[in-house]
């Protein structure tokens, strides 16, 4: 399974890239905003930065104003994926910017319906939302394993970005499931390195190696 960034924070894209565990980046206006910097050039520095998909957003609202915004997107970088909603006017813009050869994610996808649609009309990406379901009580990973049946049921080349991830299990429910991708904010990515018996291993063969070399030190001061 790949791991996308859900960031635009660049120090923490580059921190990721460094292990070479960044597969991808996903943005949105809001994530932008918390950065407080000019949309395209954090764009463009992103795309500097990672080689594989970044999806960017904007805020049309009619295919034709979604159509423009991802084109002006794709001039930021040859990675630029268009980040379209899950409407009508959304999946009439994938059908027109996939023809453009502009590949697109379809995102606050919470149905395998609306899944199905979004593959029908083309999407190279699907984003079904699992932390919000999870928030009003619904099971969030039975919709990525209803939708990845249905994908795979018809062959649709989509792939399914498991998004709205709000902690290591997300992402390891993901990976049973079969997910093609999971996009992870960055302080869910630190976590999933962290394990309170890794932490105790570790400080426990740092103390037995100072216990041990302490010990040597003494038998060599009396000899």
């Amino acid at each position: 399974m790949k791991i996308f960034l859900d960031s635009a924070n660049t120090q923490k894209i580059k921190e990721a890239a460094a292990m070479g565990l960044c597969d991808g980046i996903t943005t949105n206006p809001t994530i932008i905003l918390k950065e407080g910097r000019d949309h395209k050039e954090v764009i463009k520095e992103i795309s500097a930065l990672i080689l594989g998909p970044i999806s960017v957003e904007g805020i049309g609202e009619t295919a034709d104003e979604m159509v423009k915004d991802a084109v002006e997107f794709s001039k930021w970088g040859k990675n630029i994926v268009a980040k379209v909603p899950m409407t009508k006017e959304g999946l009439k813009a994938v059908r027109i910017l996939e023809a453009k050869g502009i590949p697109t994610n379809v995102t606050l996808v919470f149905s395998p319906a609306q899944a199905l649609l979004a593959a029908k009309a083309g999407a190279s990406y699907i984003s079904p939302f699992v932390g919000r379901l999870d928030d009003i009580s619904q099971n969030g990973m039975a919709l990525i394993a209803g939708i990845l049946t249905i994908l795979k049921n018809y062959g649709f080349k989509s792939q399914v970005i498991v998004a709205s991830v709000r902690s290591p299990m997300h992402v390891v429910e993901a990976a049973k499931a079969g997910a093609h991708i999971a996009t992870v904010p960055p302080d869910v990515f630190d976590k999933l390195f962290s394990h309170p018996l890794t932490d105790k291993g570790i400080k426990s063969f740092i103390g037995d190696y100072k216990k041990a070399n302490s010990a040597l030190g003494e038998v060599g001061a009396k000899k």
